[in-house]
């Protein structure tokens, strides 16, 4: 039998943080950082270095910086070349090109299963694609 890897991840993160209150009033829990590290981030990472290569979000309205921390950055990484901190500069590059990273908006906070369930087109997309390939 054909093993197929597994390459596709869902990160349910569309909590409202209520147990790190009043911390995540304004930054969501996702992006509290340990060290100097955003949480989500230690995630991603141990997704990525375990064959994962799409990651789909969970995500809710309040999660935008969220999206902003995996995305490119031209002014930033535009700023780090002027001021020759190359090290930082690819710090910030390497965040940005971690995974193919997708985010799904979980409309109402109807709990983890309903938040699984926002990833269904994301997982069937795959699913038809390997029972294609097996046939």
């Amino acid at each position: 039998m054909h093993r197929k890897e597994i390459k596709k991840a869902v990160i349910p993160a569309a909590g409202l943080g209520t147990r790190f209150l009043p911390a995540t009033k304004a930054i969501p829990k996702e992006m509290l950082p340990i060290v100097d590290i955003p949480t989500i981030q230690y995630i991603v990472k141990e997704a990525v270095d375990s064959g994962i290569e799409e990651i789909l979000i969970i995500t809710n309205s309040n999660k935008h910086c969220m999206e902003n921390h995996f995305d490119r950055s031209y002014e930033l990484e535009s700023r780090l070349l002027e001021s020759n901190k190359k090290e930082e500069y690819n710090i910030v590059c390497d965040i940005a090109d971690m995974a193919n990273i997708y985010y799904v908006r979980q409309k109402e906070p109807k709990g983890l299963g309903h938040a699984i369930l926002c990833a269904k087109s994301f997982i069937m997309i795959r699913l038809r694609y390997c029972l294609a390939m097996m046939l």
